[in-house]
C-alpha cells in the first residue's frame, strides 16, 4: 500500500489492531501524518509516519531514533500489517470491534 493509499484509508480514523485473536493496540490517525498509539493500557504515544522504500514507518516520541516500519495491504476485513523490522513477527490485522475504547491518561504526576 502506497503512502497515498494508506493516508486516504486511515486519515481521521481510529483503528484497532489484533494479533492471534487477541487485542494488540489502537492508533488514531490525524492530519499531517500524525498518529497517537496505545497498547490499550491508557498510555498513549504521539508520533508521525512517513513512507520509505514502500514501507510505512512510524516514529514515536519515546523512541525518536527507532522507526517502526511496516508494510500494509488491504484484506477482506480491513488492513493487514507486517512488521518489517522483524519479518518473522506476527501480522497484525484491523479488528472490526474489540469492545475497547482508546483511552489516554494524563501524565503521571508525583511528588
Amino acid at each position: 500500500m502506497s503512502a497515498e493509499d494508506f493516508d486516504a484509508y486511515t486519515r481521521g480514523k481510529t483503528l484497532y489492531y489484533g494479533a492471534g485473536g487477541q487485542a494488540y493496540g489502537v492508533e488514531r490517525y490525524l492530519e499531517g501524518r500524525r498518529v497517537v498509539w496505545s497498547f490499550l493500557d491508557g498510555h498513549c504515544k504521539d508520533g508521525t509516519w512517513y513512507e520509505e522504500a514502500g514501507q510505512i514507518c512510524f516514529v514515536y516520541e519515546d523512541r525518536p531514533d527507532d522507526p517502526q516500519c511496516w508494510t500494509f495491504r488491504q484484506g477482506p476485513g480491513g488492513l493487514i500489517a507486517q512488521f518489517e523490522n522483524d519479518p518473522t513477527a506476527t501480522e497484525l490485522y484491523e479488528a472490526q470491534d474489540i469492545g475497547e475504547e482508546m483511552l489516554c491518561y494524563g501524565p503521571d504526576i508525583g511528588v
